[in-house]
């Protein structure tokens, strides 16, 4: 669906188109690999955490993974299925968890109603990120916890270029076909920017091996992550650029015994919404040791050259 004239400029995904392909891949025969690995690592990062947390937010994930690994972690109570996707899904719904339709970008909760809010795979899918997480942090409790895993910077980076060489020698011009996923530091920028206390961002670089790469986009079909970017052109794809593609993909991108790599990398995300409790950065100048003191060598003033 292409914007129409009253839609904000900055949109950049086809969020509509996104659930359409979501509920066929989840409705079928899903490819849930990436989900499953994030929802065991998140529930991981709960365990280690010295609380609890009586009410928590699943917000986004396409299948109830998270939730079940949560459920067994021993550190939540009530837990929220919060998406338009699968809230209302029999075959990921579970009897324990609510269910609640919503928008990642409008979430349904009053400030300070949550302590844990978790999210798998699925903010990287909306349009305002910066607004979501100032949603999230408001809706946290004071001291209430978000955790999440989106995908990074160079998540699929062999199909961008493969494609992006391919259209430049076949075609009338570059297609955006692969989301422009954001780097680390960014979102790190972000969760500062939202409010958030303590934030941390750290990676999982995953390479993943197919016969080839039309085996990889039938797989991103069955994630339901195919190209949903509403600046995607319209018409079919044409068969030379596939081809030259496949070419391309397989000389720039294949180990010895014929195989292609396909790049995923998992951003973990986590903050917590302030508290007076938590550790606050030592205001400037109010260390009690110099820097040379520390290193064992001879503080010099500006301009000083030293000995030889």
């Amino acid at each position: 669906m292409a914007p129409t004239s009253h839609e904000p400029s900055n949109l950049i995904i086809d969020r509509p188109l996104l659930r359409v392909r979501q509920r066929r891949a989840f409705a079928g025969e899903p490819e849930t690999f990436l989900l499953d690995q994030v929802a065991e690592e998140i529930a991981e990062r709960v365990a280690v955490v010295l609380r609890e947390f009586p009410l928590v937010v699943d917000l986004g994930t396409p299948t109830d993974a998270l939730r079940r690994s949560l459920a067994g972690s021993g550190k939540v109570g009530t837990i929220i299925a919060a998406d338009a996707l699968t809230a209302h899904a029999t075959r990921y719904r579970q009897a324990d968890v609510l269910a609640v339709a919503a928008d990642e970008e409008a979430l349904p909760f009053g400030d300070g109603a949550l302590d844990l809010v978790v999210s798998g795979l699925a903010l990287h899918f909306v349009n305002d990120l910066p607004g979501t997480l100032v949603q999230i942090r408001r809706a946290l409790r004071p001291d209430g916890l978000f955790l999440a895993a989106m995908l990074g910077g160079d998540t699929l980076i062999e199909l961008r270029q493969a494609f992006a060489a391919a259209e430049a020698e076949t075609a009338d011009g570059i297609s955006p076909r692969v989301l422009p996923f954001a780097d680390t530091r960014a979102l790190g920028a972000l969760l500062q920017r939202a409010g958030f206390a303590l934030p941390v961002t750290d990676v999982d670089r995953l390479t993943v091996r197919y016969a080839s790469p039309l085996d990889l986009m039938q797989e991103l079909r069955r994630m339901g992550a195919t190209n949903m970017l509403i600046e995607r052109h319209r018409r079919t794809l044409r068969r030379s650029t596939l081809a030259r593609m496949l070419e391309i993909y397989g000389e720039r991108f294949a180990d010895p015994d014929g195989r292609i790599r396909a790049t995923f990398e998992i951003v973990f995300l986590s903050g917590w919404s302030p508290h007076e409790s938590q550790q606050k950065p030592l205001a400037p100048g109010s260390a009690r040791t110099r820097l040379a003191e520390a290193l064992g060598t001879k503080e010099r003033s500006t301009g000083e050259k030293p000995e030889r």
